[in-house]
């Protein structure tokens, strides 16, 4: 094993050489790790006499938590510009022919790369973070918890193996590095908005949701580096000259997996689009399993968590909910506030944030928020229980009648998102990744068209007109 590493650390011994003899990255990284803390030590100082007029106390205790997490990034960036020409950059320098050459094993190359692109900065991170520690410890801030330090420094480390891991698929699957740069915006700007949500969680003071942060995070990583190794073939980073969007060929590769030879609408949904809804039945199943899961995971949380807070509740508290309870819109007259439309546009978009968001995260966000979404089941029969009522009767007369046909679509529609992670972390021989993606989409375009929107029509149909009569008459009201 020990000597299937060895090429690994000759590469990246290779780069670590390359990048100490260019200033252009060794400057920036040094004016980032030595002068952000003072900065970021002097914006805490006077936020902190600002602050101190309110008693914002709250605040004041979050906010060395969040500047530790800012400076420890801030290094980090400067391992994107390196990550983006690791390969690319080499292929115009001319110096890639040489290296892909080598008696190496592609994996052996790329951890090669990997390595350095993600040590070389954390380095400089942790310094940056230590050097803020130290002048934290000489003021009059509090330090944060012991669990907190840990927490974030896994944090900055689960950033930069996000970041290079990214970058350096955009690397070997650009053709210049002008256009690996300008591809770079697909890293930034998701990972800028994953920042925001991770100092709102901070802010929160909420550890665990910290926690399923840091583990997603490093999922996406590992799955950003599977899909970078499985898509690596030296062939198209010499062959390759220039990127040329070739709409043309995109939408007949698209139209060809989407028809198939199908002449009729019987002929495509027997035989194209029963043949995709068979290849996501291992996803499907995973799915129902997922959904086990979040029920009770959901039905356990209310019934911990929600019971407190309503034994602990005052009578004043209960008398509002009660209110507010009866300010809901009579099930006689749900017709006049919900229709069928507007069903089946809420549960369509539902399906499609789903997709979209698993298809930027490999299928990580999707599955997460159609947990949340499933979960919802659980919750409620958890509440019915507090709330002493009968949660079976409810359930079968107020979500089953459109629910045999909405869950099913919702698990359809998910497990298509599961199964376009599972297929782009594969190895494809002999495709690229764009006639990968290409096809995933025309499977997803399939399902979603020919299935899961059928399923939600009716569904919100039966929600609309008939669920409220069945409920109305198993409540006796």
């Amino acid at each position: 094993m020990f000597s299937k590493l060895g090429p690994v650390w000759l590469v990246a011994k290779r780069e670590l050489r390359d990048q100490f003899r260019d200033w252009r990255v060794l400057v920036p990284m040094a004016i980032l790790t030595l002068c952000f803390p003072f900065l970021m030590n002097e914006f805490a100082k006077q936020t902190v006499e600002f602050l101190n007029q309110y008693n914002a106390n709250l605040i004041l205790d979050r906010l060395v938590p969040f500047s530790i997490m800012i400076i420890g990034f801030f290094p980090i960036t400067v391992s994107l510009v390196v990550a983006l020409e690791s390969f690319v950059g080499e292929k115009e320098r001319g110096t890639i022919e040489p290296l892909l050459s080598a008696p190496l094993a592609d994996w052996q190359l790329y951890f090669g790369k990997l390595l350095v692109g993600v040590i070389t900065p954390l380095v400089a991170s942790y310094l940056s973070i230590a050097l803020y520690l130290i002048m934290v410890s000489r003021q009059d801030l509090n330090m944060p918890p012991f669990s907190i330090l840990v927490q974030l420094l896994i944090l900055t480390t689960a950033h930069a193996l996000l970041m290079v891991s990214a970058a350096i698929v955009i690397s070997v699957q650009s053709t210049s590095v002008k256009a690996a740069n300008l591809l770079a915006s697909f890293v930034v700007i998701p990972v800028a908005i994953l920042m925001q949500g991770e100092a709102v969680m901070l802010f929160w003071g909420n550890e665990q949701v910290l926690w399923l942060a840091v583990a997603g995070v490093l999922i996406i990583s590992l799955l950003l580096i599977r899909v970078g190794i499985a898509h690596f073939q030296r062939e198209y980073l010499l062959g390759r000259e220039i990127d040329n969007l070739n709409i043309r060929w995109m939408g007949r590769t698209f139209w060809r997996n989407f028809v198939g030879d199908s002449h009729s609408l019987g002929a495509w949904y027997g035989n194209v689009l029963g043949a995709a809804f068979r290849r996501i039945l291992p996803a499907l199943f995973f799915m129902f399993l997922i959904a086990a899961v979040s029920l009770w995971l959901s039905y356990d949380w209310i019934m911990q968590n929600v019971s407190q807070t309503v034994a602990l509740a005052s009578p004043q508290e209960l008398q509002d909910l009660e209110g507010r309870v009866r300010d809901l819109p009579d099930l006689a007259n749900i017709g006049d506030h919900i229709n069928a439309p507007f069903l089946f546009m809420n549960n369509t978009r539902a399906v499609a944030i789903i997709f979209l968001a698993g298809l930027v995260s490999f299928s990580v966000l999707g599955i997460l928020i159609y947990m949340l979404n499933i979960g919802l089941i659980g919750g409620i029969f958890a509440m019915f229980e507090l709330l002493g009522l009968q949660p079976v009767p409810l359930f079968l007369a107020g979500v089953v009648p459109h629910g045999v046909f909405e869950i099913p679509a919702l698990m359809i529609g998910s497990a298509v998102v599961l199964y376009f992670g599972a297929v782009l972390v594969t190895p494809q021989a002999g495709k690229s990744m764009g006639e990968v993606i290409l096809e995933l989409l025309a499977d997803w375009a399939k399902i979603f068209i020919g299935l899961v929107v059928p399923l939600l029509a009716i569904a919100a149909v039966i929600e609309a007109y008939i669920t409220p009569a069945i409920l109305l008459g198993a409540l006796g009201n």
